[in-house]
């Protein structure tokens, strides 16, 4: 059987590798979640996963729809600076596992915002983490794009239908808490290398190797430049991703999980070399794809990765791989949905509305709260068609790094400097800063810069200022 969709054609081979994936993903998920017996299992603070669960868990989220999907179409535009994603990723994952996992994981905090209540005072909590959520609810909007570009792209699907498929099978993975999305992101982790190696190899083959690359592109810049789109942007998108992954709720979450500490740095360090990788099949394959234009006329850069799937290889690989970059953007979805409704009940809900929830009851809302999240982002996803992925990624992870980095830095390794004051006003200007140059400045200087310069001036200043009254009370 063959169904002629666009200009596309998807074969019963297509189907049934698509169907049988994404039911074995499925009922990975479901078994991690009827695993799970209390809100501590479901968030990760049982401390149970070895590293091999911490990485999957790591890369179950951070490799999503930006790094492949995303990557491709950058790459399609572009071309190499598209891999600041994939590469400042495991720079930060580096950065996590060597410079500051160790005072995180022996602090014995479940969040990022309870780390920094004990340096700043109870006010920094829900602070942090109202910023945080946001900064991370806007990188589900970009794993919902990819998602429902890839859901249309295979299938000519309304955008309205792809999205409640995404909202079953987000749920789905996420079921099981930080246990489900780990187990999923291992078997996800292999499922995504062998696509990443398959991809990658058969575009640089129909390349004719490396020496086919550089005669389609002539002229080195931009497709050859790490800063294709100009210094300052494709370096501070690059950079976002180191601030963003040491100041997001996700991936501290995943290493917080971890049965010892050198489970968690093994797992960390492990995601810090195995992610690069896997941006470069999505440059080759948006390369291929831009000297091929001729080839696929009214083509939409957002759907180079899925259209290349489905035209150049076999049927039944082409629908494993197609799932297989379905659920790697689900997968990040449902971690970053995981870490948002772990921030708003336990450092909001528990603290300021009911202290005294019991385990069974606060599983019960953050499942609710996922499900809320889900319905929330799909309004937004469904308004904002045909906007770059890889934008609202890096200013997702620009926002959390402006709120957090300096003052969880601050807490770290100057606490004896650094003041509540200053902690809480570092938390509120840095990401305020960010999000008012993004509005009123969109072409001038990336907004990371001008949060994160405002947040350690903020966090220096104000702590010189209020030294003397912090030393009084102490």
């Amino acid at each position: 059987m063959i169904l002629t969709l666009g200009v596309q054609t998807i074969a019963s081979g297509h189907i049934i590798g698509m169907v049988a994936t994404l039911f074995f993903i499925i009922g990975v998920g479901i078994y991690a979640g009827s695993q799970v017996k209390s809100a501590a299992d479901f968030s990760g603070s049982s401390r149970k996963a070895g590293s091999t669960l911490v990485a999957g868990t790591i890369m179950g989220t951070l490799v999503g729809g930006s790094s492949t999907i995303g990557t491709a179409q950058l790459a399609f535009q572009f071309g190499l600076c598209a891999w600041w994603f994939t590469l400042g990723a495991g720079i930060g994952c580096l950065v996590l596992g060597l410079a500051i996992l160790k005072p995180l994981y022996t602090s014995n905090k479940e969040t990022i915002p309870q780390y920094l209540v004990e340096t700043y005072g109870q006010s920094i909590g829900p602070i942090t983490s109202i910023f945080s959520s946001i900064g991370m609810f806007i990188n589900i909007i970009a794993q919902g794009l990819a998602a429902v570009t890839l859901l249309t792209a295979t299938f000519h699907i309304s955008p309205s239908l792809a999205l409640l498929v995404d909202i079953v099978l987000v749920l789905a993975y996420v079921f099981g808490g930080v246990q489900g999305t780990g187990m999923v992101g291992v078997v996800k982790l292999l499922l995504l290398y062998g696509a990443t190696l398959i991809t990658g190899v058969l575009a640089l083959y129909l390349f004719d190797g490396a020496s086919g690359i550089y005669h389609a592109f002539p002229a080195a810049f931009p497709w050859f430049s790490l800063f294709g789109r100009g210094f300052s942007k494709d370096f501070a998108g690059g950079f976002s991703l180191l601030v963003g992954v040491l100041s997001t709720q996700t991936y501290i979450q995943a290493v917080l999980s971890a049965k010892s500490l050198g489970a968690a740095r093994k797992g960390a360090l492990m995601s810090a070399f195995l992610i690069p990788p896997v941006g470069i099949a999505g440059i080759l394959v948006g390369l291929y794809m831009r000297t091929q234009v001729a080839s696929f006329p009214g083509l939409e850069s957002a759907e180079v990765l899925p259209v290349f799937v489905l035209h150049y290889l076999p049927a039944w690989l082409g629908g494993i791989i197609i799932s297989t970059l379905l659920i790697a953007v689900i997968g990040t979805w449902a971690g970053l949905s995981l870490g948002v409704s772990t921030m708003l009940i336990n450092d909001i809900y528990r603290q300021f509305i009911n202290k005294k929830v019991n385990e069974k009851e606060a599983l019960l809302l953050q499942r609710g709260l996922i499900v809320a999240l889900s319905l929330v982002a799909c309004y937004i996803i469904s308004n904002s068609a045909g906007a770059l992925i890889l934008g609202f990624s890096f200013l997702s992870m620009g926002l959390r790094g402006c709120t957090v980095l300096f003052p969880l830095l601050g807490a770290m390794f100057f606490k004896r400097f650094v003041t509540p004051a200053a902690g809480i006003a570092a938390a509120v200007l840095g990401p305020l800063s960010d999000l008012v140059w993004q509005f009123m400045y969109p072409k001038g200087i990336d907004p990371l810069n001008i949060g994160l310069v405002v947040a350690t001036s903020v966090l220096v200043i104000v702590s010189l200022l209020t030294q003397k009254s912090k030393l009084a009370k102490t």
